[in-house]
């Protein structure tokens, strides 16, 4: 189970609390206005705070009496949210956070990763966006869409995120190619072990791409966890098949 639900919040043109002085308190007031924010005092009604003071406890407490989201610097404890170390390649943001164990470990872990995403990254999810008529009206069923997505921007697809001329692979599948995609039916998967980790590259993409999961009552939470979150699931007695709907994946405990 995590501990905190990642979201992106906008905030850009809307006021934002932060409290304090000091290299604390003036790194929150860039973040906050790298990402469009207005920076205001207490006195100013707004729904996030940043409260970067000695003896923070107070006016934590206050804010969160008004329904404010408080994050307090170096006080997990007190904290409605925390702030992801940040790997911007926009519109692709990848936030990475430890729920106020390591900030060092979450820089850590976007130093490396920012010599693994491209800097086109981006431009590739805005030539995506712009070309979403051109998706539906090849592939008018979203499940279809959604498939063939999956395959092109997969590892090795035509459009793999990782490789540095994706963007022009992109525009080349958008006008003439096809990517395989795992078709609709049912496919099973007959788990080896309880450890995610144990499947195989395509076991891992059917978790991703599956419209439906039906899976028997054992199955750890830890494989069902790499499904989408919106896939419809279905618990099955030991040996059930069920009816197809999209892409169908079966999981059986093993």
């Amino acid at each position: 189970m995590i501990q905190s639900l990642p979201l992106f919040h906008r905030i850009a043109g809307e006021p934002v609390i932060v409290l304090g002085d000091g290299e604390a308190a003036e790194a929150k007031r860039r973040l906050v206005e790298r990402a469009g924010g207005l920076v205001v005092g207490e006195s100013v009604p707004a729904r996030l705070a940043f409260v970067a003071l000695d003896a923070p406890e107070a006016a934590a407490k206050r804010l969160k009496a008004q329904g404010v989201l408080v994050n307090v610097v170096d006080r997990p404890e007190l904290c409605d949210f925390t702030v992801p170390s940040i790997l911007d390649r926009s519109p692709v943001l990848v936030a990475i956070g430890t729920g106020g164990a390591s900030a060092g470990l979450a820089k850590a872990l976007r130093l490396r990763l920012e010599r693994i995403l491209p800097e086109k990254l981006g431009l590739l999810a805005t030539a995506l966006f712009n070309a979403r008529g051109i998706l539906r009206q090849r592939w008018p069923d979203a499940g279809d869409r959604r498939r063939a997505l999956d395959a092109a921007l997969g590892e090795g697809g035509a459009a793999d995120p990782l490789r540095d001329d994706a963007l022009h692979r992109l525009g080349h599948w958008l006008g003439h190619g096809h990517d395989h995609a795992e078709p609709a039916g049912v496919t099973e998967i007959r788990l080896r072990s309880a450890d995610p980790e144990d499947l195989t590259l395509r076991e891992a993409r059917l978790l991703g791409s599956a419209d439906v999961l039906a899976h028997e009552a054992g199955v750890p939470d830890a494989i069902l966890d790499r499904a989408r979150a919106d896939a419809r699931r279905v618990i099955l007695e030991a040996g059930e098949i069920p009816e197809a709907a999209g892409l169908t994946v079966v999981l059986r405990a093993g």
